[in-house]
C-alpha cells in the first residue's frame, strides 16, 4: 500500500485509492430471500437461519457443491486464515464440485469470476459439514451481511441501513462478538417495515470494533414473510499505526 496521503483532498476517497498509509475499507451487503413471521435469521442467502459460527471452530477447506451447468465457472472465495489474515483464492468447479487449496477460520464473500454468464444454479460452501454459504442462483456473488475484522486491525464502523420488502416489518440487530469473547451482544438496534422505507443510521463518531470480532446482521420478523437486505461501511487502519 503507497506510503503517501494528500490532506487537501477527501480523505475517504483517498482511502478507496489506496493512498492512506495502513488503511483500507470494506463494504458488506447481503439479502436473506423470505423470513418466516416470528422468525430471528442472518441476512444471508438461507432462510430463517443464524449464521453458523461455530462450523469455524476448527480451521478448514471449503468445499463448494454445484450442478453440472455451472462446470468451468471459477469462483474466488475471500475470508480469512486461522491466524485471521485475509486471503483469497479462486477456484474452478469440476464435476459439481471444488475444494479451496487453503484453509479458513472465517469466509464472508465468493463471487463468480469469468465468463459473460453468472451462475447458472446454487453454488453452496461448506465447511466441517456445515454449509457456510451460498451463490444464489442467477446473483453472481454471496449476499452476507456478516464480516469479521481481520488481525492488527481495528474496524471503524461508519454506517448501517436495512430495507424491508413492501408489507413486512421487522426489529433489526447488528449483532457484535468483540474479539476474545465468547458470545455476541448487541452494537446497535432499530426498527424497519416496507412503508416505512429504508433505515439508514450514520455514525458521527464512527464505532471502533478490534480485530476477530464477529459481525452479524440479523432481522426478527413480526409480521408477514419478506425479503430483507442489509449493508454497512467499516474503515480499517492497521493496529498502532502512527
Amino acid at each position: 500500500m503507497s506510503q503517501f496521503y494528500y490532506p487537501s483532498e477527501d480523505l475517504k476517497l483517498n482511502i478507496a485509492r489506496g493512498l492512506v498509509r495502513g488503511t483500507s475499507f470494506i463494504h458488506k451487503f447481503g439479502a436473506v430471500p423470505q423470513l418466516s413471521i416470528n422468525t430471528t435469521g442472518t441476512i444471508w442467502d438461507i432462510n430463517d437461519t443464524i449464521y453458523p459460527w461455530s462450523a469455524f471452530d476448527t480451521a478448514n477447506n471449503l468445499v463448494l457443491t454445484a450442478q453440472a451447468a455451472d462446470n468451468t465457472k471459477q469462483v474466488q472465495v475471500v475470508g480469512l486464515d486461522e491466524n485471521f489474515n485475509e486471503q483469497t483464492e479462486i477456484v474452478t468447479i469440476t464435476s459439481g464440485t471444488a475444494t479451496t487449496i487453503n484453509t479458513y477460520k472465517r469466509f464472508y464473500r465468493a463471487f463468480t469470476t469469468n465468463g459473460s454468464a453468472t451462475n447458472a444454479n446454487n453454488i453452496t460452501f461448506a465447511c466441517n459439514g456445515t454449509n457456510v454459504g451460498r451463490i444464489t442462483a442467477g446473483k453472481g456473488q454471496t449476499l452476507m451481511a456478516i464480516y469479521t475484522i481481520p488481525a492488527t486491525y481495528t474496524g471503524y464502523l461508519t454506517q448501517g441501513t436495512i430495507s424491508a420488502q413492501a408489507g413486512a416489518d421487522a426489529t433489526g440487530d447488528m449483532f457484535v462478538r468483540y474479539g476474545g469473547q465468547a458470545s455476541f451482544r448487541i452494537g446497535h438496534s432499530f426498527e424497519v417495515d416496507g412503508a416505512g422505507g429504508q433505515y439508514m443510521y450514520k455514525f458521527d463518531v464512527p464505532i471502533p470494533i478490534p480485530e476477530k470480532s464477529d459481525i452479524d446482521v440479523r432481522a426478527t420478523t413480526r409480521s408477514n414473510n419478506g425479503r430483507y437486505t442489509a449493508a454497512f461501511d467499516l474503515i480499517l487502519i492497521k493496529t498502532g499505526l502512527t
